[in-house]
């Protein structure tokens, strides 16, 4: 959750308000201000009230034009339906809401089946607010698991300098020392060979990023669970896998069916996804496994005795609503296998067209295709007169929410923009784009001479 402190920079707020909106004496419009730092002393009528928030959401960019984000922007008519029959529903209250728990506990089983889980009844899982909570609570485990082993040293965590901040979260929050594999020429994220490098006994795990937010390429997870399993036969350390597949693994079980990166990997101790970015669910829902009961250690699992019913729980949120695992049910009830499959690949095929495109246009490189991830980033040539963050801004005048960014440590140099394909972003829409883009380069082109800020960044974080 983003922090925010301090007052408003205008405590003389002007007053006044659209006449229209305040009913039968419009004169009341003229001395209204929004609070911004306190309440009004009166209340207003829920027509006026929704009418004034409206209008100043009306500045938020169009979510579906967002090519920033990986998380669900459109779902249909009946999802939403269900949703709103669902938001007062508290989760946490199984007792009172069994149902929704079952619902939780189908859609638990669903992703142990297509995660290939060695043995569904010996499974544990739970819904989570996204898969920042999930990687939390699988980043506990593994240290739990590290420390029952009695070492003496610091506890470390290996993992790709790609990973989403929340593991770095976690490694600060839990007193986990983060060994972060910087990027090094064309390779983008964690190999095994960088993974072995930086382990050793005091190891919790490596994370392995099925669909880096970078470029949207899957890493090798079966690679460095080879390479694990070796390195066990030598010095006898036993060091868990995790598979941060908040993206990914809502796409691989459907179109890289062959690929092995799950649970069918014995390295593989534990695997999250987000429900609300491929599972096509709106915001916020993730998902945490763990391939059987061994890999969770029981201590972390509370008993609460909570309105009248006992049950074990393993979370960092307490409340929140049912809506989301019911529109999650929802998404798997309606696609089924094959409509999931529709679904994705209908996105990765928009995503390779666009990106054949932008290659086609001349002043753009590719880094990735949108072949793994229907995701993809790109930079400008080194003659094209004009850099990435030039790109951005002149899209965004059309409404498009196209990122620029810098790699991280050992690649800060390489500047990209990257899109992000998501259900609803249509071959149509990926033609206007490109038509777009190909309508600002000429004037680019022109602005190439003009100096250039060092200083450029974005507000876009992973």
């Amino acid at each position: 959750m983003v922090l925010h402190q301090g007052k408003a920079d205008r405590p003389d707020r002007a007053g006044g308000t659209n006449p229209m909106y305040a009913g039968a004496n419009p004169a009341l419009a003229a001395s209204f201000v929004m609070p911004h730092d306190r309440l009004r002393d009166d209340p207003l009528p829920p027509d006026t009230a929704l009418q004034l928030v409206r209008d100043e959401l009306m500045l938020d960019g169009n979510a579906r034009l967002n090519l920033a984000t990986f998380v669900t922007t459109w779902m249909e008519p009946q999802a939403r339906e269900l949703m709103a029959e669902c938001v007062d529903k508290n989760m946490i209250d199984k007792d009172e809401y069994p149902q929704t728990a079952e619902l939780e506990r189908r859609c638990v089983n669903i992703l142990a089946d297509l995660w290939h889980a060695p043995d569904p009844t010996d499974v544990m899982g739970c819904s989570t607010t996204g898969s920042s909570e999930a990687c939390m609570l699988a980043g506990m485990a593994l240290k739990r698991r590290w420390s029952r082993l009695g070492r003496s040293g610091k506890p470390n965590l290996v993992m790709g300098a790609n990973v989403q901040v929340c593991w770095e979260k976690f490694c600060e929050y839990w007193e986990v020392e983060p060994r972060l594999v910087p990027m090094e020429g064309d390779r983008y994220h964690l190999g095994a060979e960088e993974a072995l490098a930086r382990c050793d006994e005091n190891t919790i795990g490596v994370v392995a990023i099925l669909g880096s937010t970078f470029d949207g390429s899957y890493e090798p997870v079966a690679e460095i669970a080879a390479a694990l399993d070796a390195l066990q036969e030598r010095t006898g350390w036993d060091i868990p896998v995790h598979v941060d597949g908040a993206s990914g693994a809502m796409i691989a079980p459907f179109l890289d069916e062959d690929l092995e990166w799950d649970f069918r990997l014995p390295r593989v101790a534990s695997i999250n996804t987000s429900g609300h970015k491929y599972g096509l669910v709106y915001p916020g829902v993730g998902w945490v496994l763990w391939r059987d009961q061994a890999a969770l250690p029981s201590e972390l699992v509370f008993n609460v005795n909570y309105l009248g019913g006992d049950m074990p729980t393993f979370a960092l949120n307490f409340s929140r609503p049912g809506a989301e695992v019911a529109a999650q049910y929802y998404t798997f009830v309606r696609l089924g296998r094959e409509g999931f499959r529709a679904v994705h690949q209908a996105s990765r095929d928009v995503a390779t067209h666009l990106s054949s495109g932008i290659e086609a246009l001349g002043p753009f490189s590719l880094l990735t295709r949108g072949d793994q991830l229907p995701v993809f980033a790109f930079t400008t040539g080194a003659d094209a007169g004009f850099d990435v963050f030039d790109v951005s801004r002149r899209l965004r005048e059309r409404g498009w929410l196209v990122p620029a960014y810098t790699f991280p440590e050992n690649r800060t140099d390489l500047a990209v923009l990257r899109i992000v394909v998501r259900n609803g972003f249509t071959h149509d829409l990926a033609d206007l784009l490109l038509a777009d883009l190909a309508r600002v380069l000429p004037e680019l082109e022109k602005e190439g001479g003009r100096p250039k800020d060092p200083a450029k960044a974005t507000a876009f974080h992973h």
